[in-house]
């Protein structure tokens, strides 16, 4: 919405122009085309000598009404003293203090009272931070690893922690202490893990499998204090962790029964075709029978027998971790996916059923379950729900936040719902009372339960609550610090918003004495979120350096008052007074207005005089080129000249503009033609072609002088450029000439230039036992020039030594020749270092009759001859072919090695794919699989194809690779264009096999034009299913180089 003010009032009466009435007669403001047309209609009357101070003041809109807040919503760029819409806003009136700054309050970093430490996240670190949850809350693990001893002792001193030195755990168990010690007693809200991530060597921006990393950090956790010496140390996973069941195999026909003991942290249970626990559980028990090829050789029968096989639970942990296989191998596309399926948990697990010795008590209970929020099994989020074990309450551990449950009691449903996807919604079961259903958990966690409650107090030693206590006072000082920055921050805010309240409303300049400063630089004044920098106007300035009249929209007239405040406290210039505005500018703006008005009345002058009779000869020569366009040039060089200012001098207050960008314009605009030019001669007189221009009258020329002063002037008596004359002369003469050549070497060789009669090498003619070999570029530039003598230049040489190698050796054989081997028989352009590159012309054979006449027409460089010779006394003799100059081995040999290299070194080359159909299970019957068969050991023998036009056939697809890229993602490639998961993906090429996914498509031979065929194993009838493959295109490392793995 255009704001609206009045013209009509003045702040003090002044003499109104001449011609000006109409100008501010206008009783609320236009949009800025109509203010800038207003501004400059006093011109239409005015002429450019007659220009005054008041037309001056009148085109700078120095006396246009200022708008009023509430009846201007926004900012006039056409009204220089609208100071509305320029961001006061948000300073005028009350301001909460918040607003000055963007520091958040520190004590929301603080820890909050009776609650735990988050920990952040690193990217992709989310398994890891649920686990360190989980491990700090089992209260045995944690004293145990207290006692572990320490280098720390070695950084502590008596009086306390050195100063100046940052401490730097040395082993794992180092920095578990440490970080179990910040998340008991750190002042944070969240710690950061990244020095306990960087010691295992984790990958922060690579999620990982959260089972296989608590499986090996276990292990890693066990080795490690396997060395200590203090019993409760070095056996704390065990006592912790460590169950052991035994394999116990029982023979049908003896009865023998032979047990493996086997020692578990955690049972893996399949949770596909199940809905409760239990029913997992049983399952991983369950009997399973030995027959047929899979029968149990029984030492007692010593024979192969029939048998049975199962799990028997002999001891359980403290805590039993009950890992949920959520993510399983799927085979149709060779990665893992993830199973979406509801199971379903009870707070209490009565284990007893299931353990083969019934003694003591089996009942656990629920103390964390371990949640990950997605779809897939290559993304999504991991949480924790873990129960304290001291207050019984439920906190859900999510990275850096916290939540504590109510009641008591465990919340799953708001997970459930974030991970649920949008289409074929599963309905989640009912739950009874103490009991949970989850599509996302994948592992649970339970504990022994016992008849007391645990009340341990686990104290963390003095040697890491000094470090704790060393890092909260860094936090408290940090808080300080922030706090401190916050206060200044306001401090500034204050000052700034006293500023401007006061200097606001002394902006307006109305009568007094006033200054221009740029919209812009008000705008970022007012802008809180950026210092103020110091004002800089030469942006506006016109080539007379002052204010360019055009840049009155991007400027504002404010009070000399404010002027001098703004440049004291922010310095700055120029300073752009009322002595600023450029009368020249004005003038010169005033006269190509006046000329833009009068341009069609004097089109019309111009076409009279033109159509008239000239009298006598005097007058100036006009190329007819600018006659027809004289009008559209006039136009368009006033236009330029009219918006000239835009483009000027480039932004205000920052980035000039480009200078290479204006240099480049103007090379342009110097390369189009001016008015008059197109009878201009390259040594700037007048053209010699009288066709091109016209005489025109001197009245006429007059007219067009007034909008092209620089154009070049031709008067009637002006001759013609004596150096074109000459020239021309010259070339009539060179014209003669060339015919003359051109008819003598046409008359001389003339089956060569019609291409009739040509020798053929696979058919050696009779009657000769010589040829010779030119270019075929030598051939096609003669023949174009004997076609169009006076439109080419003359071929005066044949330069074989383009196609010999750097030692003047032939570079292909004559079997290659009689071949046409269109790589080997290519001519040979010369490659800097090195033997020469096929070009695209091919050679051509010459008659030693017209080598003869080609030897007198034209200079040869190199003389390139094949003889044929008879040798031995047989009949008929053998026949041999010798060359003129002898062939370079060598550099052929190198050539070939190049030429195979280059085929090997492509990017972006089409290759087909073509996939095989087995008709086995079509209606087609044998007849139809012959065919197949058939068309399948064609296309093995015809498999790479070199011509330049490929027919693709049915059942092929066209696909842009590089020969850097691998099979797998070439696979990957075909996926999507043929729907075949690559694990189903038999690939060949040429009879080959192509099954290494890590090597290149040039290393395994795949050329352009290549055809490779397709013969898939099994259809998906599941296309979603290959979501995973999509996400994942390389090959898995896991942990693979990680400290996890001894690293």
């Amino acid at each position: 919405m255009v704001c609206r003010s009045s013209f009509g009032r003045r702040r003090r009466r002044r003499r109104r122009p001449p011609g000006s009435a109409s100008a501010f007669s206008v009783k609320a403001m236009a949009p800025r085309l109509q203010l800038e047309k207003a501004a400059w209609r006093w011109a239409e009357t005015v002429r450019p000598e007659e220009v005054s101070q008041e037309h001056i003041e009148t085109a700078y809109r120095i006396w246009l009404e200022p708008c009023i807040r509430g009846v201007c919503r926004r900012n006039c760029r056409g009204n220089p003293n609208c100071l509305v819409g320029i961001g006061e806003h948000i300073w005028l009136g009350e301001i909460d203090e918040n607003s000055f700054h963007n520091i958040d309050d520190p004590n929301c970093e603080r820890r909050k009272k009776n609650s735990f430490v988050g920990l952040t996240n690193l990217g992709a670190t989310c398994y890891v931070n649920t686990f360190l949850q989980v491990w700090f809350l089992n209260l045995e693990l944690r004293q145990a690893l207290y006692l572990c001893p320490s280098t720390c002792s070695d950084y502590t001193m008596g009086d306390g922690v050195r100063g100046g030195k940052d401490y730097e755990p040395q082993t794992i168990c180092e920095h578990l202490q440490y970080l179990f010690a910040l998340l008991q007693n750190s002042n944070r809200r969240y710690i950061d893990p990244s020095g306990f991530v960087k010691a295992l060597g984790l990958d922060t921006g690579q999620q990982q499998d959260a089972q296989e990393f608590s499986k090996l950090f276990m292990s890693l956790l066990e080795d490690t204090l396997s060395k200590q010496k203090n019993p409760d140390v070095r056996n704390i996973v065990q006592q912790q962790f460590c169950g052991e069941y035994a394999y116990v195999t029982v023979c049908n026909q003896c009865g023998r029964e032979s047990k493996l003991l086997s020692k578990f942290y955690e049972l893996e249970l399949n949770i596909q075709g199940h809905k409760q626990l239990t029913d997992c559980i049983s399952e991983f028990l369950k009997e399973e029978k030995l027959e047929g090829d899979n029968r149990y050789f029984c030492e007692n029968c010593q024979s192969k027998q029939n048998a049975t096989r199962k799990i028997r639970l002999l001891s359980l942990p403290c805590t039993l971790n009950l890992q949920l296989m959520r993510f399983v191998f799927d085979r149709q596309t060779g990665h893992k996916k993830k199973l979406n399926a509801y199971i379903g948990f009870s707070e209490s697990l009565d284990m007893e059923p299931y353990v083969e010795h019934k003694g003591g008590s089996f009942v656990y209970e629920l103390s964390a379950v371990l949640i990950h929020r997605g779809v897939s099994a290559y993304s999504g989020h991991y949480i924790a729900h873990v129960k304290d074990p001291q207050s019984g309450e439920w906190y859900k551990f999510n990275d850096e936040d916290i939540e504590k449950m109510e009641g008591k009691k465990l919340q799953l449903g708001i997970e459930e719902d974030l991970a649920e996807p949008s289409k074929s919604q599963t309905r989640k079961p009912k739950c009874g009372k103490g009991t949970h259903c989850s599509r996302n958990a994948y592992m649970l966690v339970y504990r022994l339960q016992t008849q007391e409650k645990n009340h341990t107090m686990v104290q963390v030693p003095a040697f890491l609550q000094e470090l704790v206590d060393r890092d909260n006072s860094k936090f408290e000082e940090w808080c300080v610090e922030m706090a401190e920055m916050r206060r200044q921050s306001v401090d500034k805010g204050r000052a700034k918003h006293e500023e401007v309240k006061e200097l606001y409303q002394r902006l307006p300049a109305g009568a007094e004495p006033y200054e221009f400063v740029s919209l812009e630089w008000l705008q970022k004044w007012l802008d809180e979120s950026t210092p103020t920098k110091p004002i800089d106007n030469h942006a506006c300035l016109c080539s007379h350096d002052k204010l360019h009249p055009d840049k009155i929209s991007i400027m504002k007239r404010i009070s000399e008052y404010a002027a001098d405040i703004f440049y004291s406290r922010y310095g700055g210039g120029p300073r752009l007074t009322v002595k600023a505005l450029c009368k020249d500018c004005v003038v010169e703006r005033c006269r190509v207005l006046r000329l833009k008005s009068q341009l069609n009345e004097d089109y019309k002058t111009v076409n009279n005089l033109l159509k008239a009779a000239m009298k006598g000869n005097d007058g100036f020569w006009v190329g007819k080129s600018s006659l027809r366009s004289w009008r559209q040039l006039a136009l368009e060089q006033l236009d330029e000249q009219d918006g000239e200012a835009e483009q000027s001098n480039g932004k205000i207050n920052g980035s000039p503009f480009n200078k290479d960008e204006s240099k480049e314009e103007k090379k342009e605009e110097e390369e189009e033609l001016n008015f008059n030019e197109d009878i201009l001669c390259p040594h700037g007189g007048l053209s010699i072609s009288e066709n091109e221009r016209k005489l025109v009258s001197q009245e006429a020329w007059n007219k067009l002088r007034q909008y092209f002063p620089k154009a070049p002037e031709f008067p009637s008596y002006k001759e013609c450029c004596s150096q074109c004359k000459i020239l021309e002369r010259e070339g009539e003469e060179n014209e003669a000439l060339h015919k003359m050549i051109a008819n003598e070497q046409k008359t001389s060789l003339p089956n060569l230039f019609q291409d009739k009669n040509r020798p053929c090498l696979s058919n050696w003619p009779e009657d000769t036992d010589s040829l010779y070999i030119v270019s075929q570029f030598f051939l096609d530039e003669w023949r174009k020039f004997v076609r169009k003598p006076t439109r080419s230049t003359p071929v005066s040489s044949i330069g074989n030594a383009a196609l010999l190698c750097p030692h003047g050796g032939l570079m292909f054989t004559f079997p290659s020749l009689t071949k046409e081997d269109s790589k080997l028989c290519q001519p040979l352009e010369r490659r800097e270092g090195g033997w020469p590159t096929a070009a695209h012309n091919n050679i051509a054979l010459i008659w030693p009759s017209e080598w003869q006449m080609i030897q007198k027409l034209f200079v040869v460089d190199k003389v390139i001859k094949i003889t044929r010779i008879a040798v031995g006394d047989a009949s008929p003799p053998e026949v041999q072919y010798i060359s003129e100059p002898n062939l370079c081995p060598d550099c052929r040999e190198g050539l070939l090695c190049q030429q195979q290299r280059d085929l090997r070194e492509y990017t972006q080359a089409t290759i087909y794919v073509h996939k095989v159909v087995d008709n086995k299970k079509s209606n087609g019957g044998t007849k139809r699989q012959k065919t197949s068969q058939q068309s399948y050991v064609a296309y093995q023998k015809q498999v790479i194809r070199r011509s330049t036009r490929h027919r693709k056939v049915r059942g092929e697809k066209a696909l842009l690779v590089s020969a850097n890229q691998t099979l797998k993602e070439l696979k990957i490639q075909i996926m999507h264009a043929f729907s075949v998961a690559p694990f189903d993906q038999n690939l060949s090429i040429d009879g080959k096999i192509l099954n290494d996914d890590c090597a290149t498509l040039g290393t395994l031979g795949v050329i352009p034009e290549s055809v490779i065929l397709l013969k898939a194993d099994e259809p998906i009838a599941d296309y979603a299913a290959m979501d995973d493959v999509m996400q994942v295109c390389m090959p898995e490392e896991g942990f693979k180089g990680t400290g996890l793995l001894g690293h």
